[in-house]
């Protein structure tokens, strides 16, 4: 039986990266590229903490940042697209580069799976997608629905799928969600969001705005429980991992942590935590659970969805 239980799975996000290259460089990496700690500081004092925060800003709203010269931003404009590829890849390269990520596709491969009859008395059911990243490909539930021998337009009809936008937005729809689950009671057996982080950090990018972020990200997570509770539905929540600056003073194996810090942490029963293995390997790991040891596992990203890894 899948039990209310809140899952949360934190990955390296690779983006359009070559595969060991982190989506989210930090911005200390600049300093190889010739601009001062001063000027990385004046960033970060901003909210602008990675390479990809650096693109994804004007250079208008740079030379606003105090102390930035227009050179300046030219100069560090510059360093940060030598760190990032300008980002064009031919479709085809882009359709593979959906399957990196092993999380969205463990997404996928939830919505389809959890419909299905299983062992203990479990009758299989709907499903809500919440999509933060617009990552949700209905195809994909069409390609995993043939793995598994299903009809593809029940698959799809199965399954309700939300596009948030704002974080605000994203607590909205759980009324709706909640509303849902009342009235097809028991009908439902997963809530799938992907991915519970992305909006808050867009909405609550400043540092001094970090006490409101968490404040609301703990709202939403008590919501999340107490509908997985009074509903009997399994909550899968995405994350993704970002590097950790106090782990080179650690000297931890692996300098890299989730977002969304404790408050994240606590509210999750079990988490898994994704990265990539040789070629097509990826290897999930057991982080944090109540009742399993810590353990890993390799598994494959197939055109069906989550499969066994082929040795």
């Amino acid at each position: 039986m899948m039990k209310s239980m809140e899952d949360q799975v934190v990955q390296e996000e690779p983006g359009y990266q070559d595969d060991e290259e982190s989506f989210f460089q930090d911005i200390d990496l600049l300093q190889k590229h010739g601009i001062n700690v001063a000027d990385i500081k004046k960033l970060k004092s901003v909210g602008i903490c990675t390479i990809k925060g650096i693109q994804m800003t004007t250079r208008r709203a740079l030379c606003n940042v105090k102390g930035l010269s227009e050179a300046k931003v030219d100069k560090i404009k510059e360093a940060a697209n030598k760190l990032i590829e300008p980002g064009f890849l031919t479709a085809f390269e882009y359709s593979e580069k959906q399957f990196r990520t092993g999380k969205t596709q463990l997404s996928h491969t939830l919505c389809v799976t959890a419909q299905l009859p299983g062992p203990n008395g479990y009758t299989g059911g709907k499903i809500i997608f919440i999509d933060t990243e617009n990552t949700f490909r209905p195809d994909r539930l069409r390609d995993i629905a043939d793995r598994f021998n299903v009809d593809h337009d029940a698959v799809l009809d199965n399954v309700l799928y939300a596009r948030a936008y704002t974080s605000e937005h994203q607590m909205e729809l759980l009324d709706y969600v909640a509303a849902k689950f009342h009235e097809e009671a028991g009908i439902f057996k997963l809530l799938i969001i992907d991915s519970i982080m992305a909006l808050f950090r867009v909405d609550f990018s400043g540092r001094g705005e970090l006490a409101e972020r968490q404040q609301k990200l703990a709202q939403m997570l008590s919501r999340l429980q107490k509908i997985s509770e009074e509903y009997n539905v399994a909550v899968f929540v995405t994350n993704q991992m970002t590097a950790d600056p106090g782990a080179t003073m650690t000297f931890q194996a692996d300098p890299k942590k989730p977002i969304g810090g404790h408050i994240l942490a606590h509210a999750s029963t079990t988490r898994i935590s994704l990265r990539k293995g040789r070629g097509e390997l990826r290897i999930a790991k057991i982080y944090d659970s109540p009742e399993m040891p810590e353990n890993e596992a390799t598994f494959a990203i197939t055109a069906g969805g989550i499969g066994d890894a082929k040795e």
